[in-house]
C-alpha cells in the first residue's frame, strides 16, 4: 500500500467531522452562483433595452423595474461570500485543532519512545507547520471541489437555453483546465513533501546547535556553525522559491487556457451578431441580450476550474503534510495490542491499582515481547520476576530491547505476552494509578530552562523549600547550591546548562526522591559520566534505592557492582 492511500483516508477522516459547516458553506456558494446568473441576465437585459432606445428601435426603458433586484444581488453576493469564508475557516480551525490534540495524545502515550519517531524539534515542526498546512485543503479545496461541478453545470444550462453551440464550446474547452491541473499538481505534491522533510531536518539541526552553543563557543566553532545554518537556510529558501515558481507557472497555464476558451466564445458570438458565420451568413444565431448574457457568464464558468487549479496545490501540500505525520497517526491503527495501549493510556480508565503489603509493588513478566507493526522498538520474548524490594540490572548490546523493556513497563508500548503488576495485567490497570507508583529516569533527564526549584517541582508541585533542601541534601547537591547567591532559585539553561554531568544526575535523583514511589525504572543513569563520577552516583543509587523495586538498564557495570541480580538481553529476530 502506498503512503498516498492512508494519507487520503486521514484527510477524509479530518474533514468528516466538519461536514455540516462545509455543507452550509457550499449552499451559500451555490446561492451566490444563482444570484450571479440572475444578476448577469438583468445587466444584459438593461443594456439591450438601452441599445434599442439609442438606436430608436425601442421605446422608453422597460427594464427599469430590474434595478431593485439588481441592487439586492449586488449586496447579497458579497455577504454570502463573507459568511461562506467564515464557515470554512471555522471548519478548518476545528479540524486542525482536533488533529493537533490527537498528535499530542499519541506522543504523550508513547512517552520516551517518541524519540524513535524523530527529534523533538522535528515533532514540534509537525505539530505546528505541518498541521497548519492543512488549512487551505479544508477551508478552500473541500468546498471548491464541489463548486467545480455544480457552478459550471448551472451556467452551462443557462447558456444552453440561449445557444446550444455556445454551451458546446464551453463544454469542450472545460476539461483542458483540470487536465493540466492534475499533471502539475502531482509535481507540486512531491515538491511540497520534500520541503516538509527538509524543514523537519533543519529544525532538528538548529535545535542541536542551540543546545550545544556553549560547547561550540568553547571550541571556537561558532563561525562554522553559523555558516552551516546560513547555508541550510539558503538551500531551503532556494527550494521554496522553486515550489513557488511551479505554483505560479501552473496558475499561469490555467489562466492561459481559460482566456483562450473565452476568446473563442467571444469570437463566435461577435461574428454571429455581425452575420459573418459561414454556416448562417447574414443571420444572427443569438440576440444581443443573449450574447451579452453568455459573455458575462463565460468567465464565471471557468473561474471555479481556475480556482480549483490554485487550490489543488493546497491539496498537494496537505497530502505531503499528512504523509509526514503518518508514523504518528498510524500507531493506533495496527491491531488489538495498540488498542490496549490506548485504553490503558487514558487516566481514569481501567481497574484500580491492586495494593501490596505497605504499598509494595511486584512485577512479573512471562514471554513479554514487543514487535508491533509501525513501532520501531523491539523486544525478544523475556520472562522475569521482581518481588518488592528486588533490584535488577539489565544489560545487553544496543538494539537488544533494554529501553523497550522500560517503555513497555511504563505502559507506553503495546506488548505481547503477560505483564502483571501485583498480579493484575498492566493494560487493564488505571494508567494514572500506575504512574503514581513508578518513577522513570531517562538517559538524558528532562530539564527545562528555569530555576533549580522549578525543575524539582516538576515532580512535586506542592513541595516546600524545606522539602526541596532535604532531597538536595540526600543527593549531596545542597552544599554546592547553598554557596551560590540564588541557591534554590539558581537558573538552569537548556537541558540543565550550568551543571556538570554528575550534578545533573544528582538533581534527577533528587526529583525521584520527591516523587517517593516504590518502583524505580532507570535507563542508563550513568551514561556519559567518567568512571569516578559514575562510581559516586552508583554509590548514591545503592543507598537511595534500598527498599524499592529497582530495574536499571546499563551497558556498563562501573559503579553498579552492588547489584546482585542481573540479566543480559541479546539482539532478537522477528
Amino acid at each position: 500500500m502506498t503512503a498516498t492511500e492512508p494519507a487520503g483516508r486521514w484527510l477524509q477522516r479530518l474533514v468528516q467531522g466538519q461536514r455540516r459547516l462545509l455543507g452550509l458553506a457550499l449552499v451559500l456558494a451555490l446561492t451566490s452562483a444563482v444570484l450571479f446568473i440572475l444578476q448577469s441576465w438583468i445587466i444584459a437585459d438593461l443594456f439591450g433595452h438601452w441599445l434599442q432606445s439609442a438606436s430608436g428601435a425601442g421605446q422608453g426603458a422597460p427594464g427599469a423595474g430590474w434595478w431593485p433586484i439588481l441592487l439586492l444581488c449586488l449586496l447579497l453576493r458579497p455577504l454570502l461570500q463573507f459568511f461562506r469564508e467564515r464557515l470554512c475557516q471555522q471548519a478548518s480551525w476545528r479540524a486542525r485543532n482536533a488533529l493537533r490534540q490527537l498528535l499530542l495524545q499519541r506522543l504523550a502515550a508513547l512517552g520516551p519512545a517518541r524519540r524513535a519517531l524523530g527529534p523533538d524539534a522535528q515533532l514540534g515542526s509537525q505539530l505546528l507547520e505541518q498541521v497548519d498546512a492543512l488549512d487551505g485543503y479544508i477551508s478552500r479545496y473541500q468546498v471548491q471541489r464541489q463548486l467545480v461541478l455544480w457552478v459550471p453545470l448551472l451556467l452551462l444550462l443557462a447558456t444552453a437555453w440561449h445557444s446550444l453551440l455556445a454551451a458546446a464550446l464551453l463544454l469542450v474547452t472545460a476539461p483542458l483546465v483540470p487536465l493540466f491541473m492534475v499533471l502539475l499538481g502531482h509535481t507540486a505534491a512531491a515538491a511540497s513533501q520534500r520541503q516538509f522533510a527538509a524543514l523537519g531536518r533543519m529544525s532538528g539541526r538548529f535545535l542541536d546547535l542551540l543546545r550545544g552553543l556553549r560547547t561550540l563557543r568553547h571550541l571556537q566553532a561558532l563561525p562554522a556553525a553559523q555558516s552551516a545554518v546560513e547555508q541550510a537556510a539558503e538551500d531551503y529558501r532556494s527550494r521554496t522559491m522553486g515550489v513557488l515558481r511551479l505554483a505560479f507557472l501552473s496558475t499561469a497555464v490555467l489562466e492561459l487556457f481559460a482566456s483562450i476558451a473565452i476568446a473563442m466564445l467571444a469570437l463566435y458570438l461577435g461574428m454571429g451578431l455581425l452575420g459573418l458565420l459561414p454556416w448562417s451568413p447574414g443571420e444572427a444565431p443569438v440576440s444581443y441580450q443573449s450574447a451579452l448574457f453568455i459573455l458575462l457568464l463565460a468567465p464565471e464558468f471557468y473561474a471555479p476550474l481556475r480556482q480549483l487549479g490554485s487550490d489543488y496545490h493546497a491539496r498537494a501540500e496537505a497530502r505531503a503534510a499528512v504523509e509526514g505525520m503518518l508514523p504518528i497517526l498510524q500507531l493506533e491503527d495496527d491491531g488489538e495490542a495498540a488498542h490496549r495501549r490506548h485504553v490503558s493510556a487514558q487516566p481514569g480508565v481501567g481497574n484500580p491499582m491492586p495494593d501490596g503489603s505497605a504499598g509494595a509493588v511486584s512485577i512479573h513478566c512471562h514471554h513479554l515481547s514487543v514487535s508491533d507493526v509501525g513501532i520501531p522498538a523491539r523486544l525478544p520474548p523475556l520472562s522475569l520476576q521482581l518481588k518488592p524490594g528486588d533490584r535488577l540490572l539489565v544489560q545487553g548490546p544496543s538494539g537488544s530491547g533494554k529501553s523497550t523493556l522500560i517503555h513497555a513497563l511504563l505502559g507506553f508500548l503495546p506488548y505481547q505476552g503477560e505483564l502483571l503488576i501485583n498480579g493484575q495485567p498492566l493494560h487493564s490497570l488505571d494508567r494514572s494509578a500506575w504512574n503514581a507508583r513508578v518513577s522513570y529516569l531517562a538517559q538524558q533527564p528532562e530539564l527545562l530552562p528555569g530555576s533549580v526549584a522549578d525543575n524539582l517541582r516538576l515532580a512535586a508541585p506542592q513541595a516546600t523549600d524545606v522539602r526541596l533542601i532535604h532531597v538536595l541534601q540526600e543527593v549531596g547537591l545542597w552544599e554546592l547550591l547553598r554557596r551560590l547567591p540564588l541557591q534554590l532559585n539558581t537558573p538552569l539553561g537548556e537541558r540543565g546548562l550550568g551543571l556538570s554531568g554528575g550534578q545533573l544526575s544528582r538533581l534527577a535523583l533528587a526529583r525521584l526522591l520527591l516523587r517517593d514511589t516504590p518502583v524505580w525504572l532507570l535507563d542508563e543513569p550513568l551514561a556519559h559520566l567518567d568512571s569516578d563520577t559514575a562510581r559516586g552516583i552508583g554509590e548514591l543509587l545503592e543507598r537511595l534505592s534500598r527498599g524499592r523495586t529497582l530495574l536499571l538498564v546499563s551497558h556498563e557495570d562501573t559503579g553498579l557492582e552492588w547489584l546482585e541480580r542481573r540479566i543480559r538481553l541479546e539482539v532478537g529476530h522477528d
